[in-house]
This record gives C-alpha cells, sequence and structure tokens, in this order.
C-alpha cells in the first residue's frame, strides 16, 4: 500500500495515510477534523548518486549531523 500525503482544505492539517490503491483517494478523511476536503500532496522522493562507474548508493555525507 503506497503512503500519501494529505493536506485538509477546512482545518488545514497536514496527515500520511496509507491508501490500498490510488482509485480509493476519495475516501479519505481528515483524522483531525473528519472533513472529506483533503488534497493529495506532492512527496519527496529519495534520489540516488552514482559515485564512479556504474555502481550506485546514497550519498550520506549530506545527512551527516553538523558539528
Amino acid at each position: 500500500m503506497p503512503l500519501f500525503s494529505y493536506e485538509c482544505s477546512d482545518c488545514v492539517d497536514e496527515f500520511e495515510e496509507l491508501v490500498p490503491s490510488s482509485s480509493q483517494t476519495d475516501q479519505v478523511s481528515c483524522p483531525n477534523c473528519g472533513s472529506k476536503k483533503v488534497q493529495r500532496k506532492l512527496s519527496r522522493v529519495a534520489s540516488l548518486k552514482v559515485d564512479g562507474g556504474s555502481s550506485f548508493g546514497l550519498n550520506n555525507t549530506q545527512c551527516a549531523p553538523s558539528g
């Protein structure tokens, strides 16, 4: 099941919801106020960086804590 991010048009609450299929997104309601006036938000995706050659790996240097 994909995890989608939503924003409620009534109370402006942001939440995530597991939805069995994209055709059932009209059944999603806000957990805060119960409104069906929700909009699916664009989700962020992870990207892969090529570390020379043909191997792919995650670039962890940007995620390292500073200080």
